[in-house]
């Protein structure tokens, strides 16, 4: 299974193809656009996501409700292009259009990526490069989640901590409605009061925030991943999936950093035979052993740095002039820290249901659910 996106921040729309999803899962707008709702929320958040209201439309792929087991093409329109087509038009000329980029922004892809492809307008760089693109890998993560509910996983995701706050109050699935229904993603109602403190503050002050997101899935079958190869190793392609995610920069899996402190007899899990399975009386692993799921939850941590373009710009250079300047403020937010988690759990969720895929096979779902069901039983009867 395999996905490709495809558009720019200003473009006309986002675009992406869905290769290798079984036959015979129901899939519809449905369960899509409540996810792409999610990522367009939380507080702290700018008048981009005012201005779109994301849906999918769906354009390939699934007739009558159904997927057909041929590639599913999904697109989002930009309603934000109607003031930018004469400026994203692919046709020559025109040059150097409005709302041309020289003033490179530190922390962003713009010079670097300048450099790299030889442009001179960095809006060349930034369109693409610009988290709107993850509406699509939502909209992609959102029918990976919905395959992954149809082989017994739920998927949650929750701030840990954002701007030096933490949630205290620790995570239960219990606690999932009080987590939707906050607008910070937190169950912890004090700490909310004072991350919107904070983030009133920062943009009073003109600068942004980050924070740390997690991400939780539970029922996932023992074995997804593997130990026999470095690039199948299920761990990697977490880290790898929720790091491509514009503006993360650190990964771990449960509280990694903190065991590296203590010494083993409080990390490792130990293993006991009870009624029959297995099972263990801690986490310290946060549900993966040697790059493979150990039946247990599996707990991702993800640090955000906070958002690049500040309303009071650093110092930069101009890259045509070469001289002095202030970064270019593009419309942005103070944090994204709440809709980073969505994101991030459809990340995740498309790496689990790739690897269940690998593992299980099946050109249908029902052929898929059967043998889950079965590794399932296996894993217990061991």
């Amino acid at each position: 299974m395999r996905y490709l996106t495809a558009g720019e921040s200003h473009g006309p729309q986002l675009t992406a193809i869905i290769e290798g999803l079984p036959a015979q899962l129901n899939l519809g707008k449905g369960d899509i656009d409540p996810w792409l709702r999610k990522r367009q929320g939380g507080y702290g958040r700018g008048r981009r996501m005012v201005i779109e209201t994301d849906e999918a439309e769906i354009l390939s792929g699934v007739r009558a409700g159904r997927t057909t087991g041929a590639p599913v093409t999904l697109a989002i329109a930009n309603k934000d292009h109607r003031n930018w087509t004469e400026i994203m038009s692919p046709e020559p000329g025109g040059e150097p259009r409005k709302k041309s980029l020289t003033d490179a922004r530190p922390g962003h892809a713009d010079l670097t990526g300048g450099i790299k492809y030889r442009h001179k307008d960095l809006r060349d760089v930034l369109e693409r490069a610009s988290a709107r693109e993850t509406a699509a890998r939502v909209a992609v993560g959102s029918v990976a989640l919905k395959l992954l509910g149809e082989l017994g996983v739920q998927g949650a995701n929750y701030v840990a901590n954002l701007a030096g706050i933490e949630t205290r109050q620790p995570f239960s699935w219990d606690a999932l409605d009080v987590i939707e229904d906050s607008d910070l993603r937190t169950p912890d109602a004090d700490a909310a009061g004072q991350m919107r403190e904070r983030i009133d503050q920062a943009k009073k002050d003109g600068d942004t925030l980050g924070g740390i997101l997690e991400v939780r899935f539970r029922g996932l079958p023992v074995g997804l991943g593997s130990f026999v190869h470095y690039d199948r190793k299920l761990d990697g392609r977490i880290a790898q999936a929720c790091l491509s995610v514009q503006a993360m920069k650190g990964v771990e899996i449960g509280r990694a950093f903190e065991n590296a402190t203590r010494p083993g007899s409080g990390v490792h899990d130990a293993v006991y035979y009870r009624d029959g399975t297995y099972a263990r009386d801690t986490n310290g692993a946060g549900g993966l052993e040697a790059g493979m799921t150990n039946g247990e939850e599996l707990i991702v941590r993800v640090a955000m740095k906070p958002i690049a373009t500040l309303m009071k710009p650093l110092p930069t250079v101009n890259v045509v002039s070469h001289e002095p300047s202030d970064a270019a403020r593009e419309r942005s937010d103070t944090t994204a820290v709440p809709a980073a988690g969505v994101v991030l759990q459809c990340a995740v969720g498309w790496v689990l249901a790739e690897a269940m895929l690998e593992k299980f096979g099946g050109d249908t779902l029902p052929e898929l659910q059967e043998r889950v069901a079965a590794a399932r039983a296996f894993a217990q009867a061991y």
